[in-house]
Formats: C-alpha cells, sequence, structure tokens
C-alpha cells in the first residue's frame, strides 16, 4: 500500500484538474492581466471566472466582494489591520484563545507594542468557546472581532454568524479565519453579517501560495499592500495568475465534492475515531464530538508522547500530525489543548488525523491495523505506564 496521508489540516495534494487547469496560464496564456492588449484581457477574463468560482463557494453576493491573496495569513492580517485603520478611535481587539496563530500573534503583538487591550475569549474543556465572556467583551470601544470558524486542531466550529450578529449591535467589524471551514461545510455569506472571511488555497486542494479575503459590500477597507490598482486597489501586486486559477478550479471542485464531504469523509472519520477508541485503552476524543468538521479527528493518548507516536505511525506510512508543540522542541502541548485544560499526560500525546476526500476505507483498515500495537509498544516503555497501568483515565472527558 502507498503511503497514507491523514495530515489534510496542514496541507492538500493539489487536486489534478486543478494542476490541469492552471497549467496554460503558464507558457500560453501569459499575458498580464492589467494590460490592455488582447495577451492580458484574455488572462482577465479568466481571473474574473475564478473569481466566479470563489463567490460561489462562500455563497458570497457579488463577485468583487472576493479579493485574492497570497494566502490565510496575509488575508487574516489585512482584515485585522484594515479594521483597526478603519475605526481608529476604537483601542480594543476581541479573539479567541484557541485561534490559528496567523490571527493571535499579531493581536499578541498589537496588544503588547501597539497599545491595544485585547480580550481573549476562553473556551472550556471541549474547546467551545464561552459565549457569556464574548458578549461581556463587546462595547463600543472594540474594532474588531476576530473569531475562527473552526479550529484547526480540534475541527471545532463556531457559530460565528450569531457572534457576527451581536459584534453588529456595538458597531464591530467582524472577521472569521474560515482557512479549515472552507470547502468542508456549507458556507452562505448572503444570509449572515460577517464582514470579512479568510480562506487558504492549500487547505482545498489548490496551491501553496493562493488565498483570498471576502470584504462583503459596503465594508469599509484599508489595504495592507499598496502600490497598483489591482484587487479594486485592495491588494496591491501583478495578480498570480496561475494560482487564482487553480483556487478557483479548486473552489468548483470543493462545491462539487461537499456532500461526499460531509457523508463519506465524515463516515471514514468515524469508523477510524471509533476503532481507536474502541481497541486502545487510555485515550480518548477532544474537541467537541457534536460539533466538528467532518474530516478531523483529535485524539489524546494518555502517559505517551504524541512524537513518538508520529514517528512510529511514519515508518508505517503514515502521515499525521501532533496537537502538541513536541514537534518542534517544545514540551509544552499546544496552546489550544491548554486553553482547553486537558491534563498534560493526555494532552501531550494527543494526535490530529485529518483526511480529505482522497482517502479511502482501505487506508482507514490499515491504520487502525498498525496503530494499537504502537500505542501498547510505547507504553511499554513509558515510565509512568510501567508503574502499573490505571484501571480507567486520569482524565475522564464529560462526553466520553
Amino acid at each position: 500500500m502507498d503511503g497514507i496521508y491523514l495530515d489534510n489540516n496542514a496541507t492538500t495534494r493539489v487536486d489534478p484538474l486543478v494542476v490541469d487547469a492552471m497549467l496554460p496560464f503558464f507558457t500560453e496564456k501569459f499575458g498580464n492581466p492589467s494590460s490592455m492588449h488582447s495577451f492580458g484581457d484574455s488572462v482577465g477574463r479568466n481571473i474574473r471566472e475564478a473569481r466566479g468560482q470563489v463567490q460561489a463557494l462562500l455563497g458570497a453576493e457579488f463577485d468583487h466582494e472576493i479579493v485574492f491573496t497570497s494566502c490565510g495569513t496575509e488575508s487574516d492580517n489585512a482584515a485585522i489591520m484594515s479594521a483597526l485603520r478603519t475605526l481608529p478611535d476604537r483601542r480594543e481587539i476581541i479573539t479567541s484563545a484557541v485561534e490559528h496563530p496567523a490571527v493571535l500573534s499579531l493581536c499578541r503583538h498589537l496588544e503588547e507594542h501597539e497599545g491595544y487591550r485585547l480580550h481573549v475569549i476562553p473556551v472550556d474543556r471541549r474547546g467551545r468557546l464561552d459565549i457569556d465572556a464574548y458578549v461581556a467583551a463587546l462595547s463600543t470601544n472594540v474594532a474588531v472581532a476576530s473569531i475562527m470558524w473552526a479550529n484547526n486542531e480540534t475541527g471545532n466550529l463556531f457559530p460565528v454568524e450569531q457572534l457576527a450578529k451581536l459584534a453588529k449591535t456595538f458597531g464591530i467589524v467582524f472577521h472569521t479565519d474560515a482557512v479549515q471551514a472552507v470547502g468542508k461545510v456549507p458556507i452562505d455569506l448572503k444570509s449572515s453579517v460577517i464582514d470579512m472571511l479568510s480562506l487558504s488555497g492549500h487547505k482545498l486542494h489548490a496551491p501553496k501560495g493562493t488565498g483570498a479575503l471576502y470584504v462583503r459590500r459596503g465594508t469599509r477597507f484599508r489595504p495592507l499592500l499598496r502600490g497598483g490598482h489591482q484587487e479594486r486597489e485592495r491588494r496591491a501586486g501583478t495578480e498570480n495568475t496561475t494560482g487564482i486559477i487553480g483556487l478557483g478550479k479548486a473552489c468548483e471542485l470543493a462545491l462539487a465534492h461537499l456532500t461526499d464531504e460531509n457523508t463519506r469523509v465524515r463516515g471514514l472519520r468515524d469508523r477510524l475515531e471509533k476503532g481507536i477508541v474502541e481497541s486502545v485503552g487510555n485515550c480518548f476524543v477532544t474537541g467537541d464530538a457534536m460539533g466538528r468538521l467532518p474530516n478531523t479527528s483529535n485524539i489524546a493518548f494518555e502517559f505517551i508522547e504524541g512524537e513518538a507516536i508520529l514517528l512510529h505511525l511514519n515508518r508505517e506510512g503514515v502521515a499525521a500530525s501532533s496537537g502538541s508543540a513536541c514537534t518542534s522542541g517544545s514540551l509544552e502541548p499546544s496552546h489550544v489543548m491548554r486553553a482547553m485544560d486537558i491534563p498534560f499526560t493526555a494532552a501531550h500525546g494527543s494526535i490530529r488525523f485529518s483526511l480529505s476526500r482522497d482517502n479511502t476505507a482501505e487506508q482507514i483498515d490499515h491504520v487502525l491495523a498498525v496503530l494499537p500495537p504502537i500505542i501498547k509498544r510505547l507504553r511499554e516503555m513509558s515510565p509512568f505506564w510501567s508503574e502499573g497501568a490505571p484501571a480507567k483515565m486520569a482524565f475522564e472527558p464529560e462526553y466520553a
């Protein structure tokens, strides 16, 4: 069996149909879309088509609400900085404790170096946002609330449409990092009051280095990059034509596969999850079991290090990722596990399995065959386990 890739929340394989769509724009349709001649005008029409494909996936009302960027991080930064510049008298920001560093690091920087007051909304042990704390932080002093649509580690879905409505009562700009959600759950921005939304191409089978920012019509916007007139003067720089075409095609395919994502892929995720929990003791699913992305399962294995699990899985041809920061040399669990107050004995052994439409039942069965022996061997080597395997978990999740 070829290698089994279960790390799709980190990045996805570029779909061959996306590659096919991109190829002509390297050598045949190479014109600069801003040029007046036919070479450029032809490419400009293709970019408009790609913009419409992104619009359709997001359920946006107008294609000009889509701004092409280089990645999700740029989109996040552009959205937050624009909100602060358009509301200069407001010196407060709201975000959550489990945001991606693309948001959380920027907000921390603004707090520490530019004097903004930052409200970091906590989550409970299941990773659910504290809505009461969010409501308490709302005021006319807040410029922007940036809350992710779906968490990259647990897959938890946040009620962003509800949060956006609450923010609107105070005139707050609401932004959501939807990098993990786009293409996995239905999105209909026409029926929401979300002001800005970020997405990243390489999370939905498009190339790395592509992204987009949705800016609702009528939302005041200040560009992060200034220069040329591209993207209606909202993002300067010659368009990454090949990347934009690839992103558009990937969005078209994602929309077509949305039902498969929420049925077959979800079924594979549940099959993997159920098999692991039933065959391996002292482990549990982190996050909200009832409100997650269909492709994501984060499982915490007690009394064992996530890094060791990943290394042994890799030897068996299985790629996953750790929910802790141990792979970067840190002994601390990830900020998401810490925010959820998962005990160290479990948080340090959390593994994220993230599937895609490329995965098969045969692959899941292979993982279920090789993982239990790996866990058994590693626990036998663990001093915490050799002192006597506990009859029950040191941490019993409330929804076990």
